[in-house]
């Protein structure tokens, strides 16, 4: 059995994310126009026909942008949480009920072999979410678009073999740049997004010996570099004692205009 992944397109432009195991594969987010998801999921060689469902983290337009439009033309169920749904529907449109699906917050389903949990995150939307995903003993957990990581998301997201981790700014390059306070302020606070150096905190916290990898996501376009942002997580895990000879990892990337190639998650 296997669990894999890739991360279709990850940023404030737009994010979408492919699980899949032997049995089962479903779709996180769908944040990007509907063609380009497809082309993005052709790259990778999977199809809408290939997906047995949708889940949704909140409802920000660079996560639910082409929802509505893909979920009709494939005919596949959405899970989102009450408030989420409540708060997407002017953008996602009309969908059959069969297709609209309820998962609450902090809760678990399963899909064939793979094994869904939901779990709350701190953001300035209605309900949102992240998800940890298992299979076969192995465990793939995403946590983008949280203004600070409690220790109940910590507790959610430790034994991870991979995690895919938000890594939004750079505190410095965010407040120098061009933004009007109040969205600087949004982005800084606790229902905004993780700093690199937030995202190094995090890991000190969560890296155990079986997590291997690590994938930094919604990176911003404006206020950092992925060079940069590994360069400020790999500094903040150093300063408190995480060597490579000591804890054998590794920092991945994400891109906002192509997807990551196919990672199983026990490599």
């Amino acid at each position: 059995m296997s669990l894999r992944f890739t991360v279709l397109a990850s940023g404030s432009t737009g994010n979408a994310t492919v699980v899949s195991t032997d049995s089962a594969s479903v779709l996180v987010d769908v944040g990007l126009s509907g063609k380009k998801i497809e082309e993005l999921m052709q790259q990778r060689d999977v199809t809408g026909k290939d997906l047995d469902a949708i889940f949704v983290t909140h409802e920000h337009s660079d996560h639910i942008k082409g929802l509505g439009a893909f979920a009709r033309k494939y005919e596949l169920p959405v899970y989102a949480n009450e408030k989420t749904w409540a708060a997407m529907y002017k953008t996602v449109g009309e969908l059959p009920d069969h297709q609209r699906k309820i998962i609450p917050s902090d809760s678990v389903m399963e899909i064939a072999d793979l094994r869904v949990e939901s779990y709350a995150i701190s953001h300035d939307a209605a309900e949102p979410v992240g998800y940890c995903f298992e299979s076969d003993g192995m465990k793939l957990s995403l946590a983008t678009d949280m203004g600070y990581m409690s220790d109940k998301v910590m507790a959610r997201l430790v034994r991870s073999d991979v995690l895919i981790l938000e890594s939004n700014h750079d505190v410095e390059m965010l407040r120098m740049g061009r933004y009007p306070w109040n969205i600087k302020r949004r982005i800084l606070g606790d229902t905004g997004h993780l700093s690199n150096e937030a995202a190094g905190e995090a890991l000190c916290k969560l890296l155990s010996g079986i997590t291997r990898r690590v994938y930094l996501a919604h990176l911003s376009l404006q206020h950092n570099l992925m060079d940069l942002a590994k360069l400020t997580v790999n500094t903040v895990l150093e300063n408190n004692g995480f060597f490579y000879q000591k804890h054998e990892f590794a920092l991945c990337e994400t891109y906002h205009d192509r997807p990551t190639e196919w990672d199983y998650v026990k490599v």
